[in-house]
């Protein structure tokens, strides 16, 4: 299961994009009106658009909130009249466009988001449930026939009630996914750089919380890990040190300066209405780190850049002395470490923010493609944490989270700022209110299997870094084990296939499959990767 995030906002990047590496595509943002209408500024090609990715072969939601857009959810749910009607916009929006289902994104029950966001400490969390449990019985009324779906983007913390986590076994019931927004966890909201998107955290340093203290969380909280996706950033944050980072290269958490750099070439200065403040977010697509000179190649640096490794949070980053910008990002090893992870732990799958960041070879969602097709052959634990060696052997991802208020400018998913920075899951200004009125089609459930370019032919055999003449090439190491390489402008890159999976060829497709001697019961099907 791979969802991935379609900003209508960036409509202009994702003409003749192959939606089929994807099961699910969210359709972002429709955003509550206080009278409980949704607006959305993608409208006028949503119909387009879902006919297109359902062509694809993968389901499609409508992703209601976001960071700027969920200011009014709990007003919303507070008022009968408007609580009414956005249900009733909601199953019609399902019935209008032919979608799959509904993805709630609403950042933060219970605690605030965005300044201007308002919330209820005490009754957002029950008066969100009571929500979720009308709208599952509105769409089995509705669509009796089909079932549609229904899933949240959620925080690294499991929703609250005065502070406090709260069990989330009930809306387990009535809510199909939840998916984890394990990034955006350090920032220039912090007093020194760190890691996006930390598999562990380290302990005294940086947000205390993780990639795997997220999935603990929720699950000690009552959420079933088959009905959870890990959330997989296509992008780095830009911070500026006030030191030079090369003098002590082993530590990536060092002073850093409140005034956000420009990113990538799509970063450009973004008005906060919530704060009336102005600036850049920072942000560095994948796609951009490459070709305008921030790295050579997926593993390497270009000069003047320096790339550092990080053991305890097993993300790499970036660091310019001549600028002092770091930038603190995922690659092919480091989603690797979190697909592994995800998948020991049970977890249905991943969830990219967003699309549009991926580059053309899609190297970052080929890692994505090997996570089991079925899960993995580990069970969930909640009381269990990553299986990587700290530094100091002191990372306690059990720790229990903090309630503290400083974490309010600390998102998952969204780009959030201290005083100068800027957002790049705003909504346009300009949205036009949604249609209601019916439309038939027929919606596809089929979920997409991997499909990436491999050569049988070749010798097995290759070492990291080695030069390899195949663009997208795979092969396997050996025979059963469960390495292979991936060639990436002009190198292979080592990566794994997912806990308990070694990598075989079969009928000239390379596969991630559960070894014979260990097979799960029912043997689901394996991911494959074949030729094109």
């Amino acid at each position: 299961m791979i969802v991935g995030y379609n900003p209508s906002w960036k409509a202009q990047y994702m003409a003749g994009f192959d939606y089929s590496p994807y099961t699910h595509v969210n359709m972002a943002f429709g955003i509550p009106t206080a009278d409980g209408g949704i607006t959305y500024d993608g409208e006028s090609t949503l119909q387009a658009d879902v006919d297109a990715i359902h062509s694809a072969g993968a389901q499609v939601l409508l992703s209601v909130g976001g960071w700027s857009g969920s200011s009014l959810f709990s007003t919303i749910l507070k008022d009968d009249t408007a609580r009414t009607a956005f249900l009733t916009n909601m199953v019609n929006l399902v019935k209008t466009y032919s979608l799959d289902g509904l993805d709630i994104d609403w950042e933060y029950p219970g605690r605030a988001g965005a300044a201007c966001n308002v919330f209820d400490a005490a009754n957002d969390t029950p008066n969100f449930l009571a929500f979720l449990q009308d709208l599952r019985k509105q769409l089995t009324s509705e669509f009796s026939s089909s079932d549609k779906l229904i899933t949240m983007a959620v925080r690294v913390d499991t929703f609250e009630i005065n502070g406090v986590p709260s069990d989330v076994s009930e809306f387990a019931k009535v809510v199909d996914y939840v998916h984890l927004m394990q990034y955006d966890i350090n920032g220039a909201w912090m007093d020194t750089t760190g890691p996006n998107a930390p598999l562990n955290f380290e302990t005294g340093k940086g947000y205390q919380v993780s990639f795997a203290s997220a999935i603990d969380a929720w699950t000690s909280q009552g959420w079933p890990a088959s009905q959870m996706t890990a959330g997989m950033p296509f992008y780095g944050r830009a911070v500026t040190a006030t030191v030079d980072m090369t003098l002590d290269p082993t530590n990536q958490y060092q002073a850093l300066s409140k005034v956000l750099p420009q990113g990538d070439s799509e970063d450009l200065v973004w008005a906060d209405t919530c704060d009336n403040t102005n600036g850049y977010a920072g942000n560095w697509q994948w796609k951009y780190l490459r070709s305008e000179g921030i790295l050579s190649d997926a593993l390497t640096a270009a000069s003047p850049w320096v790339r550092q490794w990080d053991d305890v949070s097993q993300t790499p980053w970036l660091f310019n002395p001549e600028t002092k910008m770091f930038i603190s990002y995922d690659d092919p090893k480091s989603l690797q470490a979190k697909v592994d992870y995800a998948a020991s732990k049970g977890l249905a799958g991943t969830m990219v923010w967003s699309m549009n960041m991926e580059d053309s070879n899609n190297e970052l969602l080929s890692v994505l493609q090997t996570f089991p097709s079925s899960g993995s052959s580990s069970s969930s634990s909640s009381s269990s944490s990553a299986n990587n060696t700290p530094k100091d052997n002191e990372v306690d991802n059990n720790d229990p989270l903090e309630d503290d208020t400083s974490d309010d400018s600390t998102t998952e998913e969204d780009d959030t700022s201290s005083s100068s920075s800027s957002s790049s899951r705003s909504s346009s200004s300009s949205s036009s209110s949604l249609s209601s009125s019916s439309k038939s089609s027929s919606s596809s459930n089929v979920n997409k299997n991997v499909n990436l370019a491999v050569d049988p032919n070749d010798d097995q055999g290759a070492s990291d870094g080695e030069t390899c003449s195949t663009e997208g090439e795979y092969k396997c190491s050996d025979s059963d084990s469960p390495s292979y390489y991936f060639c990436v402008y002009g190198k292979w890159l080592e990566l794994s296939c997912s806990t308990g999976t070694v990598c075989n060829m079969s009928s000239g497709a390379m596969v991630c499959d559960w070894p014979s001697s260990g097979q799960q019961t029912g043997d689901a099907s394996d991911t494959i990767i074949e030729e094109d």
